[in-house]
């Protein structure tokens, strides 16, 4: 049966990618092989998901893949090879049928043509296919926003697929079962990994692990490993691209004449910050550089720093004598208007 993609990670055809990307999150966690130990089942649907998630969260394999189905990658080497081959060169073959009619037939169930069979027998492989790649793994790594800051570094204990020693990945031996993989050609190991997450990582922030993902079948090289960032939400800083935004309490008093006010930036360190006179309230001050770090190391964004004016909970007689003989100076003035 040929695989869907989209009933794989239970999307529409129309979605989005932030909706592909959120279905293939909820269902890594539920299906991941550290959840499941030893479950062959889950680990087979882990191994679904993931290649259903490297083919549609890829704009351009996604297209070919709504043209072709799941034999896009052969179905897109005959079209290079027919444009190769059948341009009446000196090499020139005779293809008189269309890619479409075959993907049609191919789905018509046992009487269909095994496209396998048919571009292998066409690219001179038969059933006797190559190495192939092994698929590349996903694994979601949540951060504080320090850390994005700062960069850090992650160790994942997983449980990696390794080939299987003892029928070198092909599930048989003398045409027998193998008894120590089950047929399956691989073997689950535990294993340590430290990853480096660089600094300026956002949500979404995909980190490259060469060689790290499943192993390839028939002695092919092994895919990549993926570790996706999610930035936990600050209690103090909001987030928006490299910049940053962060509440700063002011007085009445220094808002009116101007004053001075001391914050933390991310980093740690405390600055003093100028308010100038006549402040008003939720008015940004821009902090050039203070922001986060762009993960193209070419420098920071910027910190704005939002004013929040405070009203004093208390005052003392004489406090309260002079907000009345202020009161009393601009009684006349309509609310928000300017003195010339």
């Amino acid at each position: 049966m040929a695989k869907d993609y989209y009933s794989i990670l239970g999307v529409k055809k129309t979605a989005s990618e932030k909706e592909i990307k959120a279905a293939f999150r909820r269902l890594a966690r539920k299906y991941h092989p550290d959840v499941n130990p030893g479950d062959r089942a889950a680990e087979q649907r882990f191994k679904e998901i993931n290649e259903a998630h490297d083919v549609l969260s890829d704009a351009g394999k996604r297209a070919k893949y709504d043209r072709y189905g799941e034999h896009w990658e052969q179905a897109e080497a005959f079209e290079k090879a027919r444009a190769q081959y059948g341009g009446g060169g000196p090499h020139s073959q005779t293809f008189t049928f269309d890619i479409n009619d075959l993907l049609r037939q191919q789905g018509r169930g046992a009487g269909g043509i095994d496209l396998g069979d048919l571009f292998g027998g066409i690219f001179g492989g038969g059933r006797q296919r190559g190495p192939q790649r092994g698929q590349n793994v996903e694994y979601q790594a949540e951060i504080t926003l320090e850390e994005a800051y700062h960069g850090t570094t992650r160790t994942l204990q997983l449980q990696a697929e390794e080939r299987c020693p003892t029928c070198g990945g092909g599930g048989q031996i003398a045409n027998a079962l193998c008894h120590m993989c089950q047929g399956v050609g691989t073997i689950i190991k535990p294993k340590r990994l430290e990853v480096k997450i660089p600094a300026g990582a956002r949500d979404g922030t995909r980190v490259r692990v060469a060689g790290e993902g499943s192993p390839g079948a028939r002695g092919g090289p092994r895919g990549d490993l993926y570790v996706v960032t999610a930035v936990r939400p600050h209690q103090r800083f909001e987030r928006k691209g490299d910049d940053l935004s962060v509440d700063v309490p002011v007085r009445v008093e220094d808002a009116v004449l101007g004053g001075e006010v001391e914050i933390q930036t991310i980093a740690g360190k405390r600055i003093v910050v100028t308010v100038p006179p006549l402040t008003q309230n939720g008015r940004q001050i821009k902090l050039k550089g203070l922001g986060m770090p762009r993960l193209d190391g070419k420098g920071h964004g910027d910190l704005n720093a939002r004013v929040r004016l405070v009203i004093p909970e208390t005052v003392t007689d004489r406090e309260r004598e002079l907000f009345e003989q202020l009161r009393a100076l601009r009684k006349k003035e309509p609310v928000g208007s300017k003195r010339a």
